[in-house]
């Protein structure tokens, strides 16, 4: 099947005008111009010179885990009895149900991360997942792209009024480090078990299980920060444990920029259409994301669904482009670097022959509020 006579942004390459994108199987197979003497099949789609844009991606959600229009009976996001649990799976908790699923896909956000919130310091194991679809294990593109860490107000917050650590950074920091260097342990004993025959495997733990892939550098770690105090408390434990990280929020990432682009640290930057709800939010600008990204850092935009709804993550982008965010960075912040951050741009995040088929089409400017789209396919699949 193609769909031609569109305007195609692949995002990796150059536009390309009165285009055709060709799919199978839900992925697609060809990209390229409409030439002379093009012959369109029954099947084939006339677009009809709208433009089409790869499927959005919101590299930081909890879609699904607080469900719309629910209070305690669908808030599923934080397991706010134990500062520290790496062993908790988003993909149990996630209700595909949820109402704001379709309204998510219908405005061209394909593919979201979401899973714990941060109210541990240590919240479990984020996904990877597509917007469409009934049972969460045919929705997924990985079950366990990141783990979730947490520093900041949020952990304090939570357990001060529990009266139990952590009620300060430092204790939220050392139960961090306390967890990740028992994984660190329990690998090396893992280790010496399989090289010795007559050693015993250490007794099964959970949590230090579940951090295996983070503290062996396979996972990343995402760390929910949003003062520079924090973020840099973020990178201090990562170079610590040598581990992959990103930083989520970065609320005053304006203020350190060069020294995260010197860092090679990324960030999910936002969300931005949000008010100043706590003192950590104070840098809160739309104007943090294009600081970032001239600085060189790998930025995203998100949306932290539902505080901001995700189908709202276009004009999220819009906002930071208004307020100074190149048009081309602030594309690629909604698409190919979220995709790239979280480790999934083979699937998603960009229109390319072999990556899944889905974008959006639409009349003019992703960037205008005034546009909707006008079809989404998800995996080759016409939803909208």
């Amino acid at each position: 099947m193609r769909i031609y006579n569109v305007n195609i942004h692949p995002v990796e390459q150059p536009d390309i005008a009165h285009g055709y994108v060709a799919f199978s199987d839900g992925k697609i197979t060809e990209v390229g111009t409409v030439a002379a003497g093009f012959v369109p099949a029954p099947e084939d789609i006339d677009g009809d010179g709208m433009d089409l844009y790869p499927g959005l991606v919101d590299a930081h959600t909890h879609l699904g885990m607080w469900e719309d229009g629910l209070g305690f009976e669908g808030d599923d996001g934080n397991e706010d009895t134990d500062p520290c649990t790496p062993q908790l799976r988003a993909i149990d908790a996630v209700n595909p149900m949820d109402d704001c699923f379709a309204e998510v896909a219908a405005a061209g956000v394909t593919t979201v991360i979401t899973g714990p919130g941060s109210a541990n310091a240590i919240g479990g194991q984020l996904m990877a997942i597509k917007t469409v679809g009934k049972r969460i294990d045919d929705m997924v593109i990985d079950p366990f792209c990141a783990m979730k860490f947490a520093l900041g107000e949020n952990p304090k917050t939570v357990y001060h009024g529990k009266n139990q650590a952590p009620v300060t950074r430092m204790a939220t920091a050392a139960l961090i480090r306390e967890q990740l260097q028992k994984a660190k342990r329990y690998a090396d004993d893992l280790a010496l078990s399989e090289a010795d025959e007559e050693r015993d495997k250490p007794e099964y733990d959970a949590k230090c299980e579940a951090l295996l892939p983070v503290v062996r550098g396979q996972k990343p770690a995402h760390f929910h920060a949003h003062r520079a105090d924090d973020i840099f408390t973020a990178v201090r434990i990562a170079q610590e444990f040598s581990l992959r990280y990103v930083i989520v929020h970065g609320t005053a990432g304006g203020q350190i920029a060069e020294e995260l682009a010197a860092l090679q640290a990324p960030v999910l930057c936002g969300p931005v259409l949000c008010d100043r709800s706590k003192p950590e939010l104070k840098q809160l600008s739309p104007k943090t994301a294009g600081i970032l990204a001239s600085a060189g850092v790998a930025t995203a935009i998100i949306t932290d669904h539902p505080v901001i709804p995700a189908q709202y993550l276009p004009l999220c982008a819009a906002l930071c482009v208004r307020d100074g965010m190149d048009r081309a960075s602030a594309l690629r912040a909604i698409t190919l670097t979220p995709a790239q951050i979280c480790g999934i741009d083979h699937r998603v995040g960009s229109i390319m022959p072999g990556k899944d088929a889905d974008f959006l089409l639409l009349r003019g400017d992703l960037f205008d509020m005034m546009n909707k789209p006008q079809m989404v396919f998800v995996n080759g699949r016409r939803i909208l």
